[in-house]
């Protein structure tokens, strides 16, 4: 079938032709760099299915119009479907198909990575060194070997994270509904979420975007933090309450971040250092 594949990146389009070409039953794909949404939804016309990511719109007005175009089917490119309205899919009777899981490695690098460039000042040292200034006035970091990380949802990619951070030598606190053996076994410590603010100096989010973690870190929470904490968040936007987390940085009880850049409310994106 034609499938009509929406906020395509140049990466998109390399790997999709290459998955699509190795099928035993290739379909015709038609690549649009539109976000999907209510204006753009018509570019659809004459598809079997709609192919999205994160930052696309899934809402009811989106599905009724693609609906109507004559969509059989939804594909994510991703394994959150918090941007796609199911009960009105449901309703539509409009299939929607997730990716079930990828890589917890590449999460849990890239939270290293963001761990590490704060801490180490890295973005305003490459930024610092490019205007041509060598000094290292204000780029002091700290070493990770001892701190206490909390790791909030210890699923695969938490579970990595703790992995890593324990090689780094640091003391692991995790919050989650459900304990992973294999934190526990490397020494982690399951306290509630109150406890795990109050103790560590870097947080790191790692939970999906639910009714129940929607704004979990809110002004309650930063005020039970340690001054100076670095938050990390690698999972969803809305995880983090946008006006609590400003009202951190400049208060400084939040004295580093690394969030997703919201394309989209309650979306993700590629993240942003403070």
């Amino acid at each position: 079938m034609l499938v009509a594949v929406f906020s395509t990146k140049p990466y998109d389009r390399q790997f999709l032709e290459a998955g699509n070409a190795a099928a035993g039953f290739p379909h015709d794909l038609a690549f649009l760099e539109a976000r999907l949404s209510v204006e753009t939804a018509p570019l659809a016309a004459g598809s079997g299915a709609v192919c999205a990511f994160v930052n696309d719109c899934l809402d009811r007005l989106v599905l009724e119009r693609l609906a109507v175009l004559g969509i059989k089917l939804v594909v994510l490119r991703s394994a959150g479907f918090n941007n796609v309205d199911l009960l009105a899919a449901d309703a539509l009777k409009l299939p929607v198909a997730r990716v079930p899981a990828y890589s917890p490695q590449a999460i849990a690098e890239h939270t290293l990575a963001l761990i590490l460039s704060l801490d180490r000042k890295i973005h305003k040292a490459y930024a610092r060194v490019r205007e041509g200034n060598f000094s290292l006035e204000g780029l002091l970091g700290f070493d990770l070997n001892g701190r206490t990380v909390g790791i909030v949802g210890t699923g695969k990619i938490g579970a990595v994270v703790a992995r890593i951070l324990n090689g780094f030598g640091c003391h692991i606190l995790a919050c989650d509904p459900t304990a992973n053996a294999e934190i526990v076994a490397m020494g982690g410590i399951y306290v509630e979420l109150d406890a795990l603010l109050a103790a560590s100096d870097i947080i790191t989010l790692h939970c999906p975007l639910l009714p129940e973690t929607r704004h979990i870190i809110d002004s309650r929470a930063v005020a039970r933090m340690k001054r100076g904490v670095m938050l990390i968040n690698t999972s969803r936007v809305g995880v983090i309450d946008t006006q609590a987390m400003i009202d951190g940085l400049k208060t400084g009880v939040i004295g580093y971040l690394a969030r997703p850049i919201q394309w989209w409310p309650e979306g993700s994106g590629a993240g942003g250092l403070a």
